[in-house]
């Protein structure tokens, strides 16, 4: 496991939300000290509406690259949920990030052995957005030979709720929800982010929340 941990600041070098932060650091543990590998100066512009914030995280994440462990002071709303799709592991303190980086790594180092040990897959579940907009991960269970089907897992929530917009992220689109999506009373669009991963943005046809 990588001993990398980034963290959200403000100007006092202190932990910060995304939106008030002025920059992103990434901090390394060699020979038992934690050191300073990597900056990158933001600014989260929240008048730039849903799609402009996910082009900024978009960014802190190229930024962040294999690092999947994140400290902020509060972790909501957009930057929350982009992080949580490239499945970081995120975690919220107040003060001085060198406080309690070895904490948090501790934490991440127990939480991989268990893992390894005691291997399970739980079934995705989906998160509610608020206003009829909900958000659901597949690729995992679409990546490893779990039992678990994505039509286990999508087709009760599309046939029997009422909602606005599903959007799903995926390894490849599931050829069932490809034929619902062209014939049965589902509408939605597919962009290709990478070459395993897809989004599919899903409503129904004629729907009101």
């Amino acid at each position: 496991m990588d001993q990398n941990i980034a963290a959200c600041i403000n100007d006092n070098g202190m932990t910060s939300s995304f939106y008030e932060a002025s920059a992103v650091i990434i901090y390394e543990k060699k020979e038992g000290i934690w050191q300073v590998v990597k900056e990158k100066k933001i600014s989260l512009d929240q008048q730039a509406g849903l799609a402009g914030l996910r082009r900024q995280m978009a960014e802190i994440i190229l930024f962040l690259e294999q690092c999947k462990i994140i400290i902020g002071l509060s972790v909501v709303g957009v930057p929350y949920f982009e992080l949580e799709k490239q499945q970081c592991s995120i975690w919220e303190f107040d003060g001085n990030p060198l406080s309690f980086l070895d904490y948090v790594l501790d934490k991440e180092l127990e939480k991989a052995n268990n893992s390894q040990l005691q291997p399970s897959f739980t079934i995705p579940v989906l998160v509610e957005r608020g206003n009829g907009e909900y958000y659901i991960s597949i690729k995992e269970i679409q990546e490893n030979n779990s039992g678990i089907t994505s039509k286990q897992v999508l087709l009760a929530f599309l046939r029997k709720e009422n909602f606005y917009n599903l959007e799903v992220l995926c390894n490849h689109v599931p050829p069932w929800l490809e034929s619902e999506l062209t014939g049965g009373s589902l509408i939605g669009s597919i962009e290709k982010v990478a070459p395993t991963q897809t989004r599919i943005y899903i409503s129904k046809k004629g729907c009101e929340v």
